[in-house]
């Protein structure tokens, strides 16, 4: 399929928004549409370093799937930057590709548009089966009582990163507590390195960090009945420990407020940075010069003593999830697209590339995921993750209060103090922002 510009998409979103229901209802019969059944459009997120490594991960494995089927994948590997506004708007006109992938945060969003395929009882035996997922991987896959708006293809977890000969050298061990992680981050900054990076103006780094370390905190940025409240006493706490490695405690280069563009994954694999906060990743460190032995990992410390509420969670429950387009002109050969992508093969090619883990259970449980990192990372998704709300509203919810936090990330880098009234003032301003 063809594609307007950006700029066309997000015109014709908001032309189409009240007649999204009726642009969603055509091309959707099980013998594939009027589509080409030879041919197959495909939306890739960014997983590796940059385009071009995404490429050279997927598109010997695309060839492999012509070559078995005879269907060829037209890919489009889509930056995280761009890869939501692009959803929502083929959602909303009807105009989309065939399979996509998107961050599992965004499925029950993006299943109340109506604009995905769901994968019902019968849908999904078409690809295996959902016995095959990891439960906790398909538990992001929608809104709970829902048939799943995707399935998982990645699994990832938050954990932190250290690098273990600038630890040697302070005489420093892993962080077992948030105390001792600014404690070893402040031995570590010297010379113009850090102790630690973050990635301040990336919108969804800092809402991920901001759920993770809210749990600790027990912050819940949704009532029961899924109605925002952003500024609670947790949430404002959280949020200002994590703002704080800049402004109070200037353990993280003032720089970083800038940063949305994993700019902190290279100041970590380059020794300007200690530690680092981020999902499963070991090709994110190789492509960058680093070798296995190089860093360690463990999960992310909590505050001690436990806050009042705070829950033993360390990480969100992270991941991509593969899509189908409702509206696609090729569903039969779209799911055979999803079947081999999630196929205990590919599951194995591909994470091992990325470093992630297996979405299958089968999978996962090859040898091959047992290196050291992906050890901790298995045993964060099996004990100490939760997944973030499955509530319609969720990608409203990260571009508000993640927007909230890059602007605090900014005030920090600027110099000016960050006071809880003020992190309260920012969280309360994008609630009702999201009312609006």
């Amino acid at each position: 399929m063809r594609h307007p510009t950006s700029r066309a998409l997000a015109v014709l979103a908001a032309g189409l928004l009240a007649t999204t229901a009726a642009a969603c209802g055509g091309g959707t019969t099980s013998g594939g549409g009027d589509g080409d059944p030879k041919t197959l459009t495909y939306w890739a997120s960014n997983q590796g370093t940059d385009i071009a490594a995404d490429q050279k991960v997927l598109n010997p494995e695309l060839a492999k799937f012509e070559k078995q089927t005879g269907i060829k994948v037209k890919m489009e590997v889509v930056p995280w930057t761009d890869l939501l506004n692009r959803i929502l708007a083929a959602t909303t006109s009807g105009q989309g590709p065939d399979v996509l992938n998107i961050g599992n945060t965004w499925s029950a969003s993006l299943q109340a548009t109506g604009g995905l395929l769901p994968f019902d009882p019968a849908t999904m035996a078409k690809v295996g089966g959902a016995q095959r997922f990891v439960p906790a991987a398909l538990a992001s896959a929608g809104a709970k009582g829902k048939d799943p708006a995707a399935v998982p293809l990645y699994s990832l977890a938050y954990g932190l990163y250290y690098n273990k000969k600038m630890f040697a050298d302070a005489n420093v061990e892993p962080p077992k507590t948030w105390q001792e992680l600014i404690d070893a981050g402040h031995k570590l900054t010297k010379g113009g390195k850090y102790g630690i990076a973050v990635e301040g103006a990336s919108i969804p780094e800092n809402v991920h960090q901001a759920f993770n370390i809210g749990q600790m905190y027990g912050a819940d940025f949704f009532t029961p009945d899924g109605k925002p409240q952003f500024a609670t006493p947790q949430a404002v706490k959280a949020i200002k420990s994590y703002v704080d490695l800049i402004a109070e405690e200037k353990i993280a280069a003032p720089g970083n407020a800038e940063y949305s563009a994993n700019q902190s994954l290279n100041d970590f694999a380059t020794g300007k940075a200690a530690m680092l906060l981020w999902q499963a990743t070991t090709s994110g460190f190789t492509n960058l010069g680093m070798k296995p032995g190089d860093w360690g990992v463990v999960p992310i410390p909590k505050p001690s003593p436990a806050p009042p509420g705070g829950r033993n969670v360390t990480s969100m429950v992270a991941g991509i999830n593969i899509a189908v387009f409702k509206n696609s002109g090729n569903r039969d050969g779209a799911l055979k697209f999803v079947k081999f992508m999630t196929g205990d093969d590919e599951q194995k090619i591909l994470n091992k590339a990325y470093g992630s883990l297996p979405a299958v259970t089968s999978a996962q449980n090859d040898p091959a995921f047992d290196t050291p990192d992906l050890k901790v990372f298995k045993d964060i998704l099996a004990t100490s993750a939760a997944p973030l709300p499955q509530v319609p509203e969720e990608s409203q919810f990260e571009t508000a209060v993640g927007t909230a936090m890059k602007e605090l990330f900014a005030d920090a880098a600027a110099g000016k103090p960050i006071t809880e009234a003020k992190v309260k003032d920012k969280l309360a301003a994008a609630q009702e922002q999201m009312g609006k």
